[in-house]
């Protein structure tokens, strides 16, 4: 074939396409309904049921709506599970709201800092220009809701409720946004005027309080104290009163998060496994914990969630959402689309390559809590919190094949006591620094 196309090459795919009349039926058909809604496979999804040998109890499932939050929803999802089965309830929410209001204003403070990290860069280097593209977004990584609940502890959705800004994000992180890269404009302007560093610093405290005053506008002002208040199962009434978010946080969830590692999954040629990895310029909290992963081979992520499940502990979990995964019935299966059949056509590219071309990445958090296991005690399917309303699925419980684990899961948060030794050692080495746009850096 020559540098262009054709119209000798035209003719040639003409003949191909008519060479079958499976070919027009298919059009036809994707015609009138979509490609997926055409090859849905309905063996997949009878074959895929919503049974699990183990399965822990969870109150309703929760709901991000119109925002990023999945990360933040799947992570107190996981600490609401401590807190309802320490206090016999049927179903409670730590406030979403509350969280996402401390992790907006120190985004913006470590925005803010990178921005005085590089004032020496050129404007339309790619690092720079990679900052001003999402200064607040909405996504996050675990150690980074770790780093808020640590410095700020948590309350009850009760205490600082839902607004139209936290359900319906993206008018207030476009103002947050449109802010932040004038902010950063002032800076680096009064930079090559000759501001020193100190002066640059009082500036930026004078934009972080504006900062702060438009969140609170957006999202409400956080609690400082509350009072928690809850009927248990056996229609107890109970009152604990003057409590703060790090008070409630130690004494009803009461998790170490420093005990929970990241186990990453991302089989290629440039992360070799059992080597320990962060992202740069990837953060909330400055003083907290940075991100960190340890690269380790699928079975050992199962190996460790499965671990933490017959323990009666949920594990949270990132992954690509969107691939092989059908949304009505809450079912990610490799199998549920025959689009092969359909174009006839291979999508050849495993695991590693997808990562490497920007074929996959990780779009999304949720929880395991269950899992089936066959008699050798190995995963068939897994059961998944997801956070999007009880209209899809199992009302709102997804379904993950074994072998969907395998192509789209990419990672696992689980106590440290369950790894070996030499994933531990691992996870404590000198982290192999990465992009701040490479693919393990995208669920935020």
């Amino acid at each position: 074939m020559d540098t262009f196309v054709s119209t000798e090459d035209l003719r040639t795919f003409d003949v191909d396409f008519h060479t079958s009349p499976v070919n027009r039926i298919a059009m036809n058909a994707v015609i009138s309904n979509g490609i997926n809604a055409t090859a849905k496979n309905y063996d997949a999804i009878r074959r895929d049921t919503h049974t699990y040998s183990i399965s822990l109890p969870q109150g309703k499932v929760t709901n991000q709506k119109q925002s990023g939050r999945c990360w933040m929803f799947a992570a107190l999802n996981c600490m609401r599970f401590q807190v309802m089965k320490k206090l016999n309830l049927e179903d409670f929410e730590l406030s979403q709201n509350y969280t996402f209001f401390y992790d907006k204003l120190e985004k913006a403070n470590y925005f803010l800092e990178s921005i005085l990290k590089t004032l020496d860069m050129p404007t339309d280097s790619r690092l720079i220009a990679h900052l001003l593209t999402a200064p607040v977004q909405d996504g996050g990584q675990w150690d980074m809701i770790a780093n808020i609940v640590n410095k700020y502890g948590v309350v009850p959705k009760s205490a600082m409720p839902e607004t139209k800004s936290s359900s319906s994000s993206r008018e207030m992180c476009g103002y947050l946004t449109e802010k932040l890269r004038g902010f950063a404009c002032l800076i680096r302007t009064a930079h090559e005027n000759g501001a020193t560093i100190d002066e640059l610093r009082i500036k930026k405290e004078e934009m972080m309080t504006t900062i702060y005053r438009m969140l609170c506008i957006s999202l409400g002002e956080p609690p400082k104290t509350f009072d928690f208040e809850y009927t248990d199962k056996d229609k107890n009434f109970h009152r604990d009163s003057d409590l703060t978010p790090k008070a409630f946080y130690e004494k009803y969830v009461d998790i170490n998060l420093s005990d929970y590692i990241s186990l990453i999954n991302a089989p290629t040629k440039t992360k070799p496994f059992y080597r320990s990895y962060t992202v740069a310029f990837l953060g909330n909290v400055i003083e907290g914990q940075p991100v960190k992963y340890v690269n380790l081979p699928s079975a050992e992520l199962k190996k460790a969630a499965i671990a933490q499940l017959k323990d009666g502990e949920p594990v949270w979990f990132g992954c690509d959402v969107g691939k092989h995964s059908g949304r009505d019935e809450g079912i990610m299966d490799l199998d549920i689309f025959n689009v092969e059949d359909l174009f006839s056509t291979k999508f050849a590219m495993d695991k590693g390559e997808r990562l490497d071309y920007g074929q996959s990445l990780m779009t999304h958090a949720m929880v395991f809590q269950g899992v089936d296991l066959d008699e050798d005690g190995d995963p068939i399917r897994w059961r998944v919190e997801n956070s999007w309303g009880d209209e899809h699925g199992d009302k709102g419980f997804y379904l993950m094949t074994d072998a969907w684990f395998d192509e789209y899961n990419y990672q696992v948060v689980v106590n440290k006591k369950y790894l070996p030794e030499d994933a531990l050692k691992a996870f404590e080495s000198e982290p192999i620094v990465l992009e701040p746009w490479d693919p393990m850096g995208s669920l935020a």
